[in-house]
């Protein structure tokens, strides 16, 4: 999508159902000084594929970067900073909450030995401030899909402290420690989040399947329970040709797919990938949107010719 100033109206929803929207942005700014944010719809998971910069919060300060999810959950009001103009967000707006998938986690709600990444990876809100100033200062307040400007006579920061176990906060991709074995693992080793009806996946760099007959790129597979949706993010992506990076893709249920062709073949004998992207399967179809429709690439479906 191209690149817009207003950090709101950057925002273009491609994919949606009742359970998620999918969202491309690239904001040249921020949303500073006297107007805030504040989605009463749904929990947010800002991926940043590029820019820098720092969340603002009722929390504290969370910076972010290259490679971050940036979890918010709903009716958090905040601002966002941005180091430069150049910055790109994929941006999943979950009607559930966000949560870590349930096998990774104990009875008590520790993350497990076995899970790709644990507490120490999660960043917290820090350097709390208060802003104890009158005036009027706008909220941008998300329901039901419009924005309601609602005026505050103080400056919603004005907090002394919190406590509980809800707050917006980060985990990088690069802090994903992938899970491999001597022969393909099939994608919920990839799995990141979840939530209700869809997950939220994580391709990595990682060591490729290490049997001597094994051959690393994906088998053809019909995905009947799920769409797919992939975005593409960096690197080499093994099962596909002509992929770039900022790329997203939709692979319908029902519809088989698989790697392009001579893309198993020239798999054979690799030994690790570098790609990074982020996949999201939802457990109902989704719906493309005019933006989606703007940026489709027509020739996507012949690849496999």
């Amino acid at each position: 999508v191209k690149p817009e100033a207003d950090y709101l109206k950057s925002r273009k929803t491609v994919l949606f159902n009742n359970d998620v929207m999918l969202t491309l942005a690239a904001p040249t700014k921020g949303l500073t000084g006297n107007v805030f944010y504040k989605n009463a719809d749904t929990d947010e998971v800002l991926f940043v594929h590029e820019g820098n910069g720092v969340l603002l919060t009722q929390y504290g300060r969370l910076p972010f970067g290259y490679g971050d999810y940036v979890v918010i959950p709903r009716g958090t009001i905040y601002q966002i900073e941005f180091d430069g103009d150049a910055n790109r967000l994929f941006i999943i707006e979950s009607f559930s909450p966000v949560t870590f998938p349930k096998r990774y986690l104990s009875r008590y709600g520790q993350l497990l030995e076995h899970s790709p990444y644990c507490e120490r990876d999660l960043r917290k809100p820090q350097d709390l401030q208060t802003f104890d100033l009158k005036g009027e200062f706008l909220i941008q307040v998300k329901k039901k899909g419009l924005l309601y400007p609602i005026w505050y006579g103080h400056h919603p920061f004005d907090v002394v402290g919190w406590d509980g176990c809800e707050y917006p906060y980060i985990l990088s991709i690069h802090d994903f420690e992938p899970i491999t074995g001597r022969v393909h693992q099939p994608p919920p080793v990839h799995q990141t989040f979840d939530a209700h009806n869809f997950v939220i996946c994580s391709f990595v760099p990682r060591l490729y399947d290490y049997h001597p007959q094994a051959i690393p790129a994906p088998y053809n597979h019909s995905n009947i329970d799920s769409d797919e949706v992939l975005y593409y993010v960096d690197g080499d992506f093994m099962s596909r040709k002509h992929v770039e990076r900022g790329m997203i893709t939709l692979h319908p249920a029902g519809i088989p797919h698989g790697p392009h062709p001579g893309t198993v073949e020239k798999s054979i004998g690799a030994k690790e990938t570098k790609e990074l992207a982020v996949m999201v399967d939802t457990f109902h179809p989704l719906i493309l949107t005019q933006d989606a429709l703007n940026i489709e690439d027509d020739s996507y479906i012949t690849s496999w010719l």
